[in-house]
C-alpha cells in the first residue's frame, strides 16, 4: 500500500514538472524582429557610469552587446560568464561579478538568453561579493 501511493505521489510530481516546463517554455521572453534600439548602462566598480545606445537587429541583449565589443568572458554551460564590461574586468579573487538588469530589475537569466525588444534599457552593474 505504502509503495502505491509512493508511485502514484512520483507520477504526479513528474507531471507537474513536466507542466511548469510547458508553461515556462510558451510563456518565455520573445525577441522583437527588425531593428531596434536599446540602451546599456555600465556601472564600474568606482560608480562612474556610461552609457550606450545600441541600434541593432540582433535578437539577444549578447548578440548586441558582441557588435559593440561592449562585453567579453568565457562561455560554459550556462552561456557567457562576463568578466569585462567596456574595458573593465571584474577581479574574480576579489569576488567581483557582473550584475545584470533589465528596466531596475535583477535579470534571473544569463545575457545569452536575454531577447531585446525596442526601447528596453539594460544596466552591468560591476559588484563585489557572492
Amino acid at each position: 500500500m505504502k509503495k502505491k501511493k509512493t508511485v502514484v505521489l512520483l507520477v504526479f510530481l513528474t507531471a507537474l514538472v513536466l507542466a511548469a516546463g510547458l508553461i515556462w517554455f510558451l510563456n518565455r521572453p520573445q525577441a522583437a524582429d527588425g531593428a531596434k534600439s536599446i540602451t546599456v548602462e555600465v556601472v564600474h566598480a568606482d560608480g562612474t557610469k556610461k552609457s550606450f545606445p545600441i541600434h541593432t537587429n540582433a535578437e539577444t541583449l549578447r548578440q548586441a552587446c558582441d557588435e559593440q565589443k561592449l562585453i567579453a568572458g568565457r562561455d560554459g554551460e550556462y552561456g557567457l560568464y562576463i568578466l569585462t564590461v567596456d574595458g573593465e574586468t571584474a577581479d574574480e579573487s576579489a569576488q567581483q561579478w557582473w550584475c545584470i538588469t533589465k528596466g531596475g530589475a535583477e535579470l534571473s537569466y544569463g545575457v545569452d538568453e536575454a531577447m531585446i525588444r525596442d526601447g528596453e534599457q539594460y544596466a552591468f552593474t560591476l559588484k563585489t561579493g557572492w
